[in-house]
Formats: structure tokens, sequence, C-alpha cells
């Protein structure tokens, strides 16, 4: 598939450009140190005792402190909502650039983890050097206590060592129970042990306070390498010596060693008091639990939750944060609403897909009697519900649906959420956005799963035909699985009858109309859903097969 230079450049060149300059700062500032380390007057000694371990080992230090106060600020939800929101970031390129928050909070975590390794990897080589080079001239500057001390001894009894061997634990079970596979399969892992980032800045703040890597500080009145009274330069003749004296190379004082002054909390302050603000203003915010007004349950094990919470505002797009103590009171999860507060409905609303220990526990709670399994059509039953308190709302890419003239949004299975709430907005009322067409297509496997928005879908459709509008909306419904297929018989859905279809999208045809009908303007597209349709459609938007027409790639992302 041929490359467009333009598409690429809309979808791909903000986030590289990020991306470079983030390179470049690490390697400015790595390069800045070890040079420092290296040829500085003030490190002669120490680099001549620990060799390039020492400059390795700082360098990677500083990387270390610029990403660790930048891994901070892309969860910074309500931050990063507020800029979306205001006019500070009025260029929708910059504001598409928020989406990628989370891609560069993973980019920071595994330089963080890769220049660790190098880090410990050079003080390991360090320490063992000041072992065996341990300097009788300059005793100041050792920290082993004796020559060939034990480098194990040196590690369990200085506080670097021991700051550094929790740091390592720490930063381990962070990263590994970050990987896919453990926050499918088990997201409490990855939660509880994510929130060991506060103990972890914790220690790295007195890591540094151990002050084993001394600088010196009379380097003007005692040159590096220059000769003390009765001394002279092996490698030199007594004439070149004395001549050596006579020119001023000759120590007028002892070599005096100070502790470098720790700079980590000048890194990590800023941030981390930023961040530690927000979480209190959402601890705040969310403090008091809203009311669960009906539960409704779907097929295919959806269910709607329609609550209420006084003073919440939110746009369509957005997504809240749930807690239910009842299950779990550490655990939050993300949930995007499919209903937002209105003038003429103050209630909001989510649909959430029992998958997961939370959600099974969390529905048996909201609904113990398993009894509407079998409905087609939404039931509602009433009991008393438990405690939930509601973090949010928070910004998403689904926001930016209506800032284009043309939108395409693509939705699998329950993926279809964030597209809810917009469908919603635009029933109330669909002239004073700039969204001119909008192409919905929706791709499940199970016939039922069409069920949850049916009458939304309806309803919309035959709003538009009133106001005569028909070509506003173009949905097409893909239903993946054939065994026992059945279409939707009822009269008052003919029209998502109409538009379903058996199969998979024809992804490369549908790019080709839209490009067809809509040349020269730039096209929306948001994608929720499996990966598999979010790695094609993200290809097809980079493509040069629809000249005139440029396709903004947008993925809807939790952070």
């Amino acid at each position: 598939m041929a490359l467009s230079v333009r598409s690429w450049v809309a979808n791909e060149g903000g986030k590289h450009l990020v991306l470079v300059l983030w390179l470049g700062a690490n390697t400015l500032l790595f390069m800045r140190t070890f040079l420092m380390y290296y040829c500085g007057q003030q490190y002669h000694y120490l680099h001549q005792m620990l060799g390039l371990g020492l400059c390795i080992s700082r360098a990677s230090a500083s990387v270390l402190n610029l990403n660790c106060s930048l891994v901070l600020l892309p969860m910074c939800r309500s931050l990063l909502t507020y800029l979306r929101g205001t006019h500070t970031v009025r260029s929708r390129k910059a504001r598409r650039l928020l989406d990628k928050s989370k891609t560069f909070h993973v980019a920071c975590g595994v330089a963080i983890c890769v220049f660790s390794v190098v880090h410990v990897s050079a003080h390991l080589v360090n320490v063992v050097n000041f072992s065996v080079r341990y300097s009788e001239e300059f005793p100041s500057l050792n920290v082993a206590r004796y020559r060939g001390e034990d480098p194990r001894l040196i590690i369990l009894t200085t506080v670097p060592g021991i700051t550094g061997i929790l740091l390592v634990l720490i930063l381990f079970l962070m990263f590994t129970a970050s990987s896919y596979c453990i926050r499918v399969s088990n997201y409490e892992i990855f939660w509880y042990t994510h929130n060991l980032f506060i103990v972890f800045y914790i220690i790295l703040i007195v890591h540094v306070v151990g002050g084993a890597l001394k600088y010196q500080t009379n380097f003007e009145a005692h040159p590096p390498g220059c000769l003390r009274a009765n001394q002279t330069n092996p490698d030199k003749t007594e004439e070149e010596s004395g001549q050596a004296v006579g020119d001023g190379w000759s120590c007028r004082e002892e070599a005096r060693f100070q502790p470098n002054s720790p700079e980590t909390w000048l890194w990590v302050s800023g941030p981390l008091c930023l961040y530690c603000a927000e979480r209190l203003y959402r601890y705040i915010r969310s403090y008091s639990p809203v009311t669960i007004v009906a539960v409704v349950r779907h097929p295919c094990d959806v269910i709607e939750l329609r609550m209420l919470k006084k003073d919440f505002k939110a746009h369509p797009g957005q997504y809240i944060v749930l807690n239910c103590p009842s299950v779990s009171s550490f655990e939050n999860h993300p949930f995007t609403l499919t209903a937002c507060p209105t003038e003429k409905k103050e209630t909001l609303g989510i649909h959430l897909r029992v998958v997961g220990d939370w959600t099974e526990r969390f529905t048996e709670l909201l609904l113990p009697d398993p009894g509407a399994e079998s409905e087609i059509l939404p039931m509602v039953q009433q009991r008393r519900y438990p405690k939930l308190y509601v973090d949010g709302p928070f910004g998403s890419s689904s926001q930016e649906v209506f800032n284009y003239e043309v939108s395409l949004c693509v939705a699998g299975g329950i993926g279809v959420t964030p597209f809810a709430c917009v469908l919603h907005a635009l029933l109330d009322g669909w002239r004073h956005f700039r969204l001119r067409r909008l192409y919905f297509v929706w791709v499940c496997r199970e016939l039922q799963s069409f069920y949850w928005f049916a009458e939304l879908l309806c309803a919309l459709h035959h709003k538009l035909w009133k106001e005569n509008r028909p070509d506003y909306l173009n949905l097409q419904l893909f239903v993946s699985q054939t065994d026992g297929l059945q279409n939707i018989s009822e009269e008052r859905y003919r029209p998502l009858s109409s538009r379903l279809m058996i199969g998979r999208p024809r992804w490369k045809l549908l790019f080709e109309e839209i490009g067809r009908t809509n040349k020269h303007k730039r096209v929306g597209v948001f994608c929720c859903g499996p990966k598999g349709i979010s790695r094609t459609l993200h290809g097809l938007c980079n493509s040069d097969r629809y000249s005139g027409t440029t396709f903004e790639f947008n993925k809807e992302s939790f952070s």
C-alpha cells in the first residue's frame, strides 16, 4: 500500500516530532553529563579511580531524572481534560497529541527501565573499582573502608546500595505487571503494583542522599595531577619534574572533596506535586457517592447503568472512572459515557460488558437475580444498590467527532459506547455542530448486540428523515457470526434491518467511496474496537489512494 506524505504528516507528523524532541533531549542530557564527568577537572581523581563506569552511571542518572519527571505528566488526566476543553489548545493537531499521552507515558516508563539497567550495571562496576582501586592518597574519596573490601558488603551497608536494591525490585514489579497479558488476565495486579510509584519516588529522593560520589572543590589550588612537596612524577625525569614545579604545577594545598548535591528532587518535585494536587482534587470531586437511578440488563452480558450526580457536567465522547467499595476500595475502572446530562435529563449513563472478576462482582451487586438473560429487549429492575463513586469526566479522542465536517466512526462490539453519546447529542440537535455528515459503521459478532442502541439509532434515523437530511447519517451494521443467523424482525427496527449486512466491512471500498464524495476535505476517522480493525484503518488513513482527501486517524484509548 503506497504511502501518502500528506496523510502521513497529518496522522504521524506530530507524534514523531514529539518523539524526536524527546529522544534529542535524552541524548543531549546523556552526552552533556558524560562529557562533564569524563573531562571535568573536579572529577579527575574520581574518574581516575572508577573509569568509564563513573561517566555512564552519572549520564544514565541524568536521563532517569528527566524521565521520572516526565512520566507523571501524562497521568494528570484532569489537567489534560482542561487543556482539551479550553481555548488554551486551539489547534486540532495539538489536541490530537493529547490522545497520545498514554503512549508517551509508556515510552517514558520503558526509558526508565532501560536506563535503570544501564545505571545499575555501571554502578556494579564502580563498586568493584572502589574496592580494587582503593586510594591511599585520597582517603576521603573512597566508599570502601579498605582495599579489597567485598563489593557486596559495600552495597548492603550504604544508603545508595540499599535504596538501589529496593528501587530495582519495585521497578521490576511495576514493569512486569504492566505487560499486556497481566493487564488483561488480572487487572488488579497491574493496579496495585502501579500504585507502588509513591514508594518508588520516596526511595528515589532518599537514594541520592548517601553522597557516595565526590568532586574536588579546590582544583585551582590543587590542579589535577599536580606534584605535592617531596613528590616526583615517576613518568618524568628529575629535570622535567623540576621544570613542572617551576611552571606552577606544584600543589599549593591538599585536594579536598565534597559529595555531589542531590538533584533528583529538583527534577521530580514539580511534577510530583502537580500529580498529587490533581489526585487530591479528583478525590474531593468524587467524594460524594452517586445515586443509581436504574439498571438495565441487555443481551450478550451487557449492563446499562443510569446514575445521577449533582453538578456533573460532561461532553459527548468523554469517560468516567468508577469505584465501588463493595467490590474493591482501591480499584478504579474507566467507562465511556453513553449518555451525558442535558437540560432535558440530568442522568448520566454507561454500558459495561461483564468480562472479568470486577465486572462480575459488580453486576452481582446490581442484579443478584440473573433471570433476564434470555430476554432480547432491555428489562429494568429496581432494588437497593451499592455505593458508587464517579471520578471525571475525562477527555478522549471521540470529542473531536464534531470538529470535522465529515467523520467516520467505526465500532467493534462494545466499542460502540464512545459513539453512543455522540448519537445522543445529534438526536438532541445536530444543526449547531460543525459536523455535516457522519459515517457510522458498527461490527458485532452476534445479532442481539445491536439491540443495545437499536432505539437510539432508529430515533435518530426518523429525526433526520423528518428534517429532510437523510444523508446526514450513513449507517452500516455488520454481523460477523453467521451461525443460526436471524434478521431484526421487529417493525420498529426496520431502518436497522435494511442496513444490516453479513460478514465484515470492505474497508478499502468504503474509504474510496468517502474519498470520492468528500474531495479536498479532512475526514476524521474514529475507531474503538479490536486491534485488527484499528491497524487496518490506520494503514488506510496513511495511504495515497484517495487524491485530495485526507483521513485523520483517531483511536480511542483510556489512560
